[in-house]
């Protein structure tokens, strides 16, 4: 079996923001040379999360206002005595970190209309997003 690691580098420029990163692990799934196999997008931030969903503006509005709606700022939580971002741990735990996709015939396998975003939560900030591709060559 083969293994394939590729970092990304995304920038949010704003406090909420869906970064959509489809072509960038699509680009690393041909580059990692692997046919057959799966491949894991994942955040490692405590304040980002990783969805797969429609990238289509009023469904993007639609999500980021979900995400504030169940995960206010300022709502009184224990952690933000700390640094005031007690939200953005929240919806990063609720949503996950990372997502698996297969890989078949040496392209990503995701629904017509499933992009992969980036859910910034504590922006704006520079994220680093690994994606490893395993399987057979």
């Amino acid at each position: 079996m083969k293994v394939y690691f590729q970092d990304l580098t995304v920038h949010s420029s704003k406090r909420f923001e869906l970064i959509d990163i489809t072509w960038k692990v699509e680009e690393a799934v041909a580059a990692s040379g692997i046919r057959n196999g799966l491949c894991l997008v994942y955040a490692p931030h405590a304040t980002a999360a990783i969805i797969a969903n429609e990238h289509e503006s009023g469904l993007l509005y639609d999500l980021l206002a979900k995400v504030r709606e169940l995960f206010p700022e300022g709502a009184g939580y224990r952690h933000d005595r700390i640094d005031d971002n007690a939200h953005a741990h929240l919806a990063s735990a609720f949503l996950a970190s990372s997502r698996i996709f297969p890989v078949r015939d040496g392209r990503l396998v995701r629904g017509t209309w499933q992009n992969i975003l980036l859910v910034e939560a504590d922006g704006p900030r520079t994220r680093r997003v690994v994606v490893e591709v395993l399987g057979e060559s």
